[in-house]
């Protein structure tokens, strides 16, 4: 169980399709991702530092901060002790957060198909060691007013019933092409994980297709959380193709999630373009600065919260250029003249 040593910023809680805070204040989160957790034990260095600037310079008032569950548990490569390091620094950052009246949102990023030590990466659905990870998670940060939960990065290549249930699951490394085959949970299983150490903090879950789908949930496959403070889906929209869908631009893409969010309530957790990844149709007439504005500009209109990915040289689409946080003319600039009415407090729990 956490203890606030600093100030912190009101609890959050879901009430229809709106996240507010505990009193019903409406709250408008914007932030950055700040990568290397998953595959660096101590955030390459970088991590502390990263955040400071990513607060008290570009003003995010929510940070989305990836983790590796081997890490987590001292199961990660180079680890020498059971994990300790690892989760002294993830408190570090959440104090920090609090202390500055910010989110921070712990991500699991990187699994490894149920077997401890081995095949750790982006995986297409989470495992049972992920609901070991979850549980002491939950237990450590349970109902701290600053953290939220995203129970899995990027579900792909699963069906609904998957996503929801779990089940067997088969995989190939699009690199290598080597074949993996494990035991998954489904997105329910995590939020009980959680849930059964009486944690209430709100929780985010993507959708599948690397997140990019939502369709799927409404109705059947919403998330049971009858004693939580609620359930956040997230988007992850980039201007590359996907499977079931293809390609579209920023208006096909708004105009779906905005049907989802007249029922439930959205997060958009990682956005940005690059076009040496992503080439765009030249029809579209687009480049990544005009891909990013206009998102940027999409997400401003409907007032929907979003952490851009990614505040970090090397994880691209990157905000940044270097290690001297200069932003990225293309991306970094523009978000962080959108962050700048974050210099409003986010909400206050006065009535």
């Amino acid at each position: 169980m956490f203890t606030t040593l600093h100030a912190a910023p009101p609890p959050l809680k879901v009430v229809g399709n709106q996240l507010v805070s505990n009193s019903g204040q409406p709250v408008r989160l914007r932030g950055v991702n700040c990568a290397s957790m998953e595959w660096s034990n101590d955030g390459e260095g970088h991590i502390l530092k990263t955040v400071e600037v990513a607060i008290n310079d570009w003003h995010a008032n929510l940070i989305r901060l990836p983790l590796s569950q081997d890490s987590w548990f001292g199961k990660g490569p180079g680890q020498r002790n059971s994990g300790e390091a690892y989760r002294a620094l993830v408190k570090q950052l959440v104090d920090f957060c609090s202390s500055k009246n910010a989110y921070i949102i712990l991500d699991l990023h990187w699994s490894d198909a149920g077997d401890w030590g081995e095949n750790i990466g982006q995986h297409n659905l989470p495992d049972r060691n992920s609901v070991v990870f979850w549980r002491d998670v939950a237990e450590t940060y349970r109902d701290h007013p600053a953290v939220l939960f995203d129970l899995y990065n990027e579900p792909t290549r699963v069906t609904w019933d998957q996503w929801y249930k779990g089940g067997a699951v088969t995989e190939t490394d699009d690199k290598t092409k080597e074949v993996l085959s494990y035991k998954a949970v489904g997105m329910q299983a995590l939020v009980d994980a959680i849930r059964s150490t009486a944690a209430g903090n709100v929780i985010i879950a993507g959708g599948t297709n690397w997140a990019y789908e939502l369709e799927g949930i409404p109705g059947a496959r919403e998330l049971s959380d009858p004693h939580g403070n609620g359930i956040v889906y997230a988007a992850h929209p980039y201007p590359h193709s996907y499977e079931h869908i293809g390609r579209e631009t920023i208006a096909q893409w708004e105009a779906r999630t905005e049907a989802f969010t007249r029922k439930l309530p959205v997060i958009i957790t990682e956005f940005g373009s690059n076009e040496a990844m992503w080439p765009f149709p030249k029809e579209w007439k687009y480049s990544d600065e005009k891909w990013n504005r206009e998102m940027l500009r999409v997400l401003e209109a409907h007032g929907w919260n979003w952490t851009a990915w990614d505040f970090h040289p090397n994880a691209s689409p990157c905000l940044i250029a270097d290690w001297n946080y200069t932003p990225t003319p293309h991306f970094g600039v523009w978000v962080k003249e959108a962050l700048a009415p974050n210099l409003t407090p986010v909400a206050t729990d006065k009535k």
